[in-house]
């Protein structure tokens, strides 16, 4: 095939419906500060942190010049048996930053894998302690939990699994935390820690021996910012103690800031045994994700395995990859350096403030919020997302960028924003919904 400058038929877009992008592209050509230059060099506002990913915001001198640096030092090193000094570095920044005792850090390259190297090691451990009959998982209604076979698998939204089928066996779903009643809610419900009794029944139902573990989103991200009722993961920890079951936080969204504590598990004060990560451990600069484990774990798998011997037979060509620490090094040092965390803390009242107040449109069901990252869901309107994918592209056309999930609109801004820019933003959707 002869090369055609700016032909757009080559490229399978994801998660994008690909005929009608091609008919209308939506290009992307440079990111400075909180904003994109599209290829009609308009000016396009980030309000989703790309894909929650950049909380830094882009164009961050530092973190390119941290990765040009180790490319020319050492660009590539096989992981299996050996290693770079970056990823013991890394290793220690995101444990200084953990729950204890989450002290052990397993690299991957998305939350995809971060979710599919939780499971094994799940598995793994089990079987070290002479449990291997827990082969069961729990997951949720509504959840996302990555596009890996194990992911999807867990996945308890329709669309990405109904063309796969449940290829992975005995997965059962909790119910969802949403609930009508509670309709525009700010922060946690005060109700609904009932729902988390359903892991009860199935422990009732399947035998609580059975269960390997138990995955959940403290803040249910990607299916439009479902905040955990009051009394909800406390209840879910309780259970999986009584039980023996491994409790795993799936903080790829919320991780490193987004609730205004490093971690929503600090943040609402319960403590998993597994924690995934990705997205903002590098600012998206270069794809990265981590599975962080308590102690004890890390432990068990390896000790029980003979001296000299691979404990995990796990892992990934580009797991730690140079580059990748580089950019999370760099990432970290911003964090602690500049208190983004607490940044982003205190510019959240002045962000959901400005959030609900879009509840006056008649188009909008609900909002839903807390921290930096809220959702304002659309009444549907024909078929299911319809709605919220032609929002979607409005909202582009009018100067900004946010992650739509069918009829909900997922704004998270950059920690970096300043009210102006919240104002902005919120400028720009009621302008979209005034035309929704």
């Amino acid at each position: 095939m002869q090369y055609t400058a700016n032909n757009l038929e080559q490229h399978w877009l994801p998660f994008t419906a690909n005929r009608a992008f091609k008919n209308n592209p939506r290009i992307i050509v440079k990111g400075e500060g909180v904003y994109f230059t599209d290829h009609n060099g308009n000016q396009i506002i980030d309000g989703s942190s790309a894909l929650f990913c950049c909380p830094l915001g882009h164009g961050r001198a530092e973190i390119a010049e941290a990765v040009y640096r180790q490319l020319l030092e050492n660009d590539y090193a096989a992981p299996f048996g050996s290693a770079t000094p970056g990823t013991f570095e890394l290793a220690q920044k995101v444990a200084r930053i953990t729950p204890d005792p989450i002290n052990h850090i397993f690299f991957v390259n998305s939350g995809s894998e971060s979710i599919d190297t939780a499971l094994k090691m799940a598995m793994a451990y089990h079987r070290a302690r002479g449990e291997g009959q827990r082969t069961r998982f729990v997951s949720r209604e509504r959840a996302y939990h990555g596009v890996n076979i194990g992911g999807v698998s867990l996945s308890g939204m329709v669309k990405n699994r109904e063309t796969f089928g449940a290829v992975m066996p005995n997965v059962v779903c909790m119910r969802h935390t949403w609930n009508e009643e509670y309709a525009f809610t700010r922060g946690q419900p005060e109700h609904g820690a009932e729902l988390a009794n359903d892991l009860e029944r199935i422990c009732e139902t399947y035998g609580g021996s059975t269960i390997a573990a138990v995955f959940v989103e403290p803040i249910a991200g990607s299916t439009g910012c479902l905040v955990p009722p009051k009394g909800y993961l406390e209840r879910l920890r309780q259970i999986c103690d009584e039980q023996g079951i491994l409790l795993v936080f799936d903080e790829v969204i919320t991780g490193f800031g987004r609730t205004g504590s490093a971690f929503a598990s600090q943040e609402f004060g319960v403590t998993p045994d597994l924690m995934t990560m990705a997205k903002a451990l590098t600012n998206g600069a270069q794809p990265m994700g981590a599975v962080a484990v308590r102690d004890e774990i890390y432990n068990t798998i390896t000790e029980a395995a003979p001296e000299n011997a691979i404990e995990f037979f796990h892992g990934y060509t580009y797991s730690g990859h140079p580059a990748a620490c580089a950019a999370g090094i760099a990432v970290q040092d911003i964090f602690y350096n500049e208190n983004i965390f607490e940044k982003a803390r205190t510019l959240s009242e002045y962000f959901l403030d400005n959030l609900y107040s879009l509840q006056q449109f008649d188009c909008v069901r609900d909002i839903r919020g807390y921290g930096l990252i809220g959702a304002v869901e659309l009444k549907a309107k024909g078929n299911a997302g319809s709605r919220g994918g032609a929002a979607q592209i409005d909202l582009f056309q009018k100067g900004m960028h946010v992650k739509f999930t069918g009829d909900t609109g997922i704004i998270a801004p950059p920690f970096v924003s300043e009210e102006r820019h919240i104002d902005e933003m919120m400028d720009k959707f009621r302008a979209m919904l005034k035309d929704a």
